[in-house]
């Protein structure tokens, strides 16, 4: 080998290579990505574990990109806290119930209204239908995109004072009630004393004799042991607890349309396991309850429709009425 063709070979290497560099320079480059998602519930709810998959697969999807903070256990505040966080832009991702839900988006109190809702299907034919999209586009008006529905469960009474069986055993008794109107509502329909009472906070409230009950789904009785300080559980049925899957707008806005779908296919998916696992909990969480020696009572509903009755005029009423007619119309053709 001669020095001229061992120069020549140098010169065209590094030619090639510059090329290769250029063309790597000129690539799109996606900037690595942490998104922050906080919820109230303990490792063992379904929401929880659904909000892990969701971390885990955005972060394989996007091959370490884009990654998930987590705050679990109420560790950024209570649900109130949350959605303001989650509006105002110092957090990009939560699931809530319609009741956060419904202090930036009041349309949303109707999905709480009593007994309106024969099952779980019901529920899913109205949110997967145009009234979901109406809600979904409440939301974007206020900052807020709904990737998805999460899991509804269906609520019941718990207290420490007597089995429930008809309303009037209700009447007088001071019921725990979120920061939800509309369940507010229903408490004092029945007779009670409504006292707001945030969930972090509740465990206490009912071992201190603060309130005599609380209206919660099986799941959340059993992974917050409430167990402990609730001894009767009537099943009501009452109302039913929507959750959604929800990111700041403007964090939405930040990542790419590629970026988006993979954030999509993510919540798509944590929706499903999150649905899965929901329905498995509902029965175990049954089962376990029984076997610690809780009393659950069925009962016939019937009363509990008619004395909730009123709740719908007052709601009809409201200054959202026209929307809650549309709803109930729905929910009532699909039954």
């Amino acid at each position: 080998m001669n020095m001229k063709s061992a120069q020549e070979r140098l010169l065209k290497a590094l030619a090639n290579a510059l090329v290769v560099f250029g063309w790597l320079a000129a690539m799109p480059c996606s900037a690595a990505t942490t998104l922050t998602l906080a919820h109230i519930y303990t490792p063992e709810h379904p929401s929880a574990k659904a909000s892990q998959r969701f971390a885990e697969m955005l972060k394989e999807n996007s091959r370490g990109r884009i990654q998930v903070k987590l705050y679990a256990e109420g560790a950024l505040g209570n649900q109130t806290a949350i959605i303001q966080s989650l509006k105002n832009g110092s957090l990009d991702l939560s699931m809530l119930s319609q009741g956060s839900v419904s202090q930036i988006a009041p349309e949303f109190n109707v999905l709480g209204l009593p007994y309106l809702f024969p099952s779980h299907a019901a529920v899913w034919r109205l949110l997967n239908g145009s009234i979901g999209q109406q809600l979904v586009q409440k939301l974007a008006a206020k900052g807020v995109v709904v990737l998805d529905f999460w899991d509804v469960e269906v609520r019941h009474f718990s207290n420490s004072v007597h089995p429930i069986i008809k309303p009037a055993d209700l009447a007088g008794l001071k019921i725990r009630n979120p920061p939800d109107v509309m369940a507010a509502d229903i408490v004092s329909a029945l007779g009670c004393r409504p006292m707001e009472i945030m969930f972090s906070d509740l465990y206490k409230a009912l071992q201190a004799g603060v309130v005599d009950g609380q209206d919660n789904t099986l799941i959340n009785f059993q992974t917050s042991r409430l167990y402990d300080v609730q001894k009767f559980i009537s099943l009501t049925g009452h109302r039913y607890s929507v959750y959604s899957f929800l990111m700041n707008k403007s964090s939405w806005d930040k990542l790419s349309a590629a970026d988006r779908d993979i954030v999509m296919e993510a919540a798509h998916e944590a929706s499903r396991y999150q649905r899965e696992l929901s329905r498995n909990a509902e029965t175990e969480a049954y089962r376990d309850l029984v076997a610690r020696g809780v009393r659950i009572n069925k009962v016939d509903v019937r009363p509990f429709v008619a004395a909730t009755a009123p709740v719908y005029d007052k709601w009809y009423a409201s200054p959202i009425g026209d929307f809650v007619r549309v709803v109930v119309q729905a929910a009532r053709e699909r039954q």
